[in-house]
């Protein structure tokens, strides 16, 4: 497997040489300050790459991601120019040798959490999805027709308590925190921004969104094949219905549909292990050996389940994925591929959403993304792949 590091550019507070420490390989990036629907020039694709490469031993392996416009998900308007867009920054990054492709087709907004500095026992903090605060902003802040329908008795009491007692503070800050997944410089929605966007999506269900997600495989994927190029999508965070809106990659039964939509190994499956992990359905493990021959990249990252559709970041071999289970799925692929003669035989993996530790703290990393957690997690997926390793070889 292909250790690797996630990397915001210039945007980034964790510099390369940083990253080149810790012993990761490859570098997974974005050009995040290019407009969502716009061509990446091959100038800044090679641009990207020089910065990279610069005598770290550090090579850009994976795109992180090619941001879908929201026109496409909407299936709203003339799209034939953003899919033609999309399509030549395909063919601009296989012109550069950059051949594996992560992107999300959640709708609005990316990753969503509700804290983003909670305790650790142990002391440091984590990214946590509160069911109850998510309750309080939709219901109380955002004030969205019908979220009341969406929770429980329970966490619709929660909710009530938790906006009685929130200072104006409280609530900004769960505003910010529920933007804080958005990638890039870009703006982050206010309430009434928020409100305007999911205006946008009225009438708009699962149904709908599935058939726009299948016309993006259908424009798309054949020319992933004809540039050699890997595709692979994010599950959804959190791996539910939020804000109202549909989501497409949530279990095994939404992966089989994507991969099936285009039948060709160039439609693939980013197996991220906490995204998936959040639903209380997915065996995680037993969904990476079912679609073992699509992942052509891996998130690895774990998490810890409460009753009420709550979730945290936990260590990456804690919480409730059986991690050298998941890691022994990702090594018996690796030697099928070898033994079938694949040139991409290795998959790369990057440890995801560290808990903050020690000089992380206050150090104004990205959300999820601090150095020392990371390393931490690196650490010990590392010590897994090699104990598997040596355990295939005895």
């Amino acid at each position: 497997m292909i250790e690797s590091w996630r990397w915001y550019g210039d945007l980034d507070k964790i510099t390369l040489p940083e990253i080149a420490q810790t012993g990761a390989t490859g570098i997974v990036t974005a050009l995040h300050d290019i407009p969502y629907g716009k061509v990446w020039p091959i100038e800044a694709i090679r641009a990207r790459q020089a910065a990279i490469a610069a005598d770290l031993d550090l090579h850009w392996n994976v795109v992180e991601s090619l941001p879908i416009h929201e026109a496409i998900k909407k299936g709203d308007g003339d799209l034939d120019p953003l899919f033609a867009n999309y399509r030549q920054s395909m063919a601009n990054l296989a012109a550069c040798g950059v051949q594996v492709i992560c992107y999300n087709f959640m709708p609005l907004l990316d990753w969503t959490r509700t804290d983003l500095a909670a305790p650790v026992a142990k002391g440091g903090t984590a990214l946590r999805f509160s069911q109850a605060r998510m309750a309080a902003f939709e219901i109380h802040m955002l004030k969205r027709e019908g979220a009341e329908a969406d929770y429980s008795d329970e966490v619709r009491a929660q909710a009530s308590a938790w906006i009685a007692r929130a200072t104006q503070q409280d609530r900004d800050t769960l505003l910010t925190s529920i933007m804080a997944g958005l990638p890039g410089a870009y703006d982050r929605y206010d309430i009434d921004s928020l409100r305007l966007a999911l205006d946008g999506y009225r009438g708009i269900d699962r149904d709908t969104l599935r058939a726009n997600y299948a016309r993006f495989l259908a424009e798309i994927i054949p020319t992933a094949q004809d540039l050699g190029i890997r595709m692979c999508v994010h599950p959804d965070d959190p791996p539910r219905d939020i804000l109202g809106l549909p989501r497409m990659v949530s279990n095994a039964d939404d992966i089989e549909w994507i991969l099936g939509q285009q039948d060709a190994l160039e439609n693939g499956l980013t197996l991220c292990s906490g995204s998936l992990g959040a639903n209380p359905v997915n065996d995680v493990p037993a969904i990476a050996h079912q679609f073992a021959d699509r992942i052509h990249f891996a998130h690895l990252r774990n998490v810890t389940k409460d009753p009420d559709g709550s979730f945290q970041e936990a260590a990456h071999l804690e919480g409730d994925t059986d991690m050298p289970a998941l890691v022994a799925a990702l090594l018996d692929e690796e030697d099928r591929r070898r033994q079938a003669g694949r040139a991409d035989a290795e998959i790369p993996f990057r440890p995801d959403h560290g808990h903050e530790l020690l000089s992380d703290i206050g150090s104004g990393t990205h959300p999820g993304y601090p150095l020392i957690g990371r390393l931490r997690g690196l650490a010990e997926l590392r010590g897994v792949i090699a104990g598997l390793g040596y355990r295939s070889q005895g």
